[in-house]
C-alpha cells in the first residue's frame, strides 16, 4: 500500500508532513534515482499553481532533483495539463506540478507525469515512497528559505498555449459571447491570451490570485458563479476551471450548470456522429448519474464505469481502446488529443463542437434527465474499512435494498482529503436524502472530527 501517494499525488498541508521540508527534498532526491539508469542525466520540468506555498516546495523539489543529479527547467505558473504536455513534447524524462488542484489555498501537492506525459503508475509511485522514506531518515533537507529560486522559463507557458489552439483547427468566437472563470489558480496565466485569439467577446472571471483565493467561492467547486455571471453578462455560455485546470464545467444562458457528464454525452454523440467513437464506449466512473447511461444507451453507447479518479478511467479507456472517458467532476479525457485530463482543451472542445453544430448547450443536452443525486461529504480523522463498522455497513445494506434498482449507493473515501463521500441517487428525492443523512450521520459518530 502507498503510504504518500493518493489518487492524485502527494497532497496536505504545506509545510506538514508528508509536505514538510525534509520530505519535500527527499521527493526530488528519489525521484531523481529513480529516472538516473545508468549514466544518463534526468531532465524534469516543473510548473505550479498559484498557491502561497508553490514557490518554496517547487523550489526544495528542485533542490532534491539536482542533488540527485537532475536537470531542473520550471515552466512557472501553468495547468496540470500543460506540464504533461510539455514533458512529451520536449522529451523531458518527467514532469511535476506543484499544486493541490480543488483543495483550500493552505493544501499543496506533488503530482509526477512519466516521460510519456502520464501520471505514473501505482508500482512506481510504490517504488519511489521506499526511496523517499530511506532519504528522508539519512539525508538533511536545507532550510526552504536558502534554496535558490527557479527561474521561470515563459516560452513553456507560450508552446502550451500554442498546442491548445492546434487542437481546434479553424474556431473562431467571432460574434460569440462568453464568461470564463479562472478560480484564481493556473488557468489565470493561460485564460486570458487563450481566449484573446480566438476572438469573441470574453468576460474573464477571477484572474487576480494573490496566493490565498485560489477555488474561493470560484471556479469550478462554485459552478453558480459562472452560471450567475453568464445571465448577468446575456452571454451564450460560461466556462469554470479548478485551481489546476485539469477539470471544466460549464453553464448556459438560463443559469444552468453544466457537468461533466453532461459534457460527457456531446462529446460522445458527436464523436459517434464523426466515426471516431471506438466501439462505441464511453468511460465515466461510479459517480456519473444514472441519467447519462439512460442517454448514452438511446444512441447505442455502451456506458462502462471506474472507480473514480481519472488515472483508474484511462486504465480502463486503455483496455477497452475506447475514445472518451471522465468524470461527473470535469476531469475529460481524450486520448486522441491528448494524455491526460485538461480543462483549457475540454472547453475549447465544447466550443467547438458548438460551432460545428450551431446549437446551444441547452439544445445539445436537453434529453439528458438525471436522476436526483446527493453527495453529503464527512469530514474523517481516520479512514478504516466502512465495511468494518457495523453501524455503518448495516445503513449502507439498508439503503441498497430500498433502492435496488432505482437509485444507487456509493461510499467512498477521497483519494486527496480527509474526507468520506457519501453518494446516493434515486428516484425518489425523499428517499435520497433520507439514506444520504443516515449513513453521513453513522460516519460522523464513529470516525468524525469533534469541533
Amino acid at each position: 500500500m502507498r503510504q504518500l501517494f493518493g489518487t492524485d499525488g502527494i497532497r496536505g498541508v504545506a509545510g506538514v508532513a508528508p509536505l514538510d521540508t525534509t520530505t519535500i527534498y527527499a521527493v526530488g532526491l528519489a525521484l531523481a534515482h529513480q529516472l538516473r539508469p545508468g549514466a544518463i542525466v534526468p531532465r524534469v520540468i516543473i510548473g505550479r499553481d498559484t498557491r502561497e506555498s508553490s514557490p518554496w516546495i517547487a523550489n526544495l523539489l528542485a533542490a532534491g532533483l539536482r542533488a540527485g543529479g537532475a536537470e531542473v527547467e520550471s515552466a512557472g505558473i501553468v495547468p496540470t495539463p500543460g506540464v504533461a504536455y510539455l514533458t512529451r513534447r520536449h522529451g523531458f524524462h518527467a514532469g511535476v506540478v506543484i499544486s493541490a488542484s480543488h483543495n483550500p489555498w493552505e493544501d499543496n501537492g506533488i503530482k509526477v507525469f512519466g516521460g510519456d506525459g502520464r501520471k505514473l503508475p501505482d508500482q512506481t509511485e510504490l517504488a519511489i515512497e521506499e526511496i523517499i522514506f530511506k532519504h528522508a531518515l539519512s539525508t538533511a533537507a536545507p532550510e526552504a528559505s536558502t534554496v535558490a529560486a527557479l527561474e521561470d522559463q515563459h516560452q513553456y507557458a507560450e508552446g502550451y498555449i500554442a498546442s491548445l489552439l492546434e487542437a481546434v483547427p479553424g474556431l473562431n468566437l467571432a460574434g460569440k459571447k462568453i464568461v470564463v472563470d479562472c478560480a484564481n489558480g493556473a488557468a489565470a496565466a493561460i485564460a486570458p491570451e487563450l481566449f484573446a485569439r480566438l476572438g469573441g467577446v470574453v468576460t474573464l472571471l477571477n484572474t487576480t490570485p494573490d496566493g490565498r483565493n485560489i477555488n474561493d467561492h470560484c471556479g469550478a467547486l462554485h459552478p453558480a458563479t459562472v452560471a450567475a455571471e453568464v445571465v448577468a453578462h446575456r452571454a451564450e455560455l460560461g466556462l469554470t476551471f479548478d485551481g489546476d485546470a485539469d477539470r471544466c464545467l460549464a453553464a448556459g444562458a438560463n443559469n444552468n450548470v453544466i457537468n461533466g457528464d453532461a459534457i460527457l454525452l456531446i462529446a460522445a454523440r458527436d464523436l459517434q456522429a464523426r466515426g471516431l467513437l471506438t466501439g462505441n464506449v464511453v468511460v465515466a466512473t461510479t459517480m456519473s448519474n444514472m441519467g447519462l447511461e439512460a442517454a448514452l444507451k438511446r444512441s447505442d453507447i455502451t456506458m462502462l464505469r471506474s472507480p473514480v479518479g481519472d488515472r483508474y478511467v484511462l486504465e480502463l479507456m486503455q483496455q477497452r481502446d475506447a475514445a472518451l472517458g471522465g468524470e461527473q467532476s470535469g476531469h475529460i479525457l481524450f486520448p486522441h488529443l491528448t494524455t491526460t485530463g485538461d480543462g483549457l482543451l475540454t472547453a475549447l472542445v465544447v466550443l467547438d463542437l458548438i460551432a460545428r453544430t450551431g446549437k446551444t448547450i441547452e439544445e445539445l443536452t436537453a434529453d439528458l434527465k438525471v436522476f436526483p443525486q446527493v453527495i453529503v461529504n464527512v469530514k474523517v480523522r481516520e479512514k478504516r474499512p466502512l465495511e468494518e463498522i457495523p453501524t455503518v455497513a448495516q445503513r449502507i445494506r439498508a439503503a441498497e435494498a430500498e433502492l435496488a434498482e432505482s437509485g444507487r449507493v456509493v461510499i467512498r473515501y477521497s483519494g486527496t482529503e480527509a474526507l468520506a463521500r457519501v453518494m446516493i441517487e434515486a428516484e425518489s428525492e425523499e428517499a435520497m436524502q433520507r439514506h444520504a443523512k443516515a449513513i453521513a450521520d453513522a460516519i460522523r459518530l464513529e470516525l468524525g472530527i469533534s469541533t
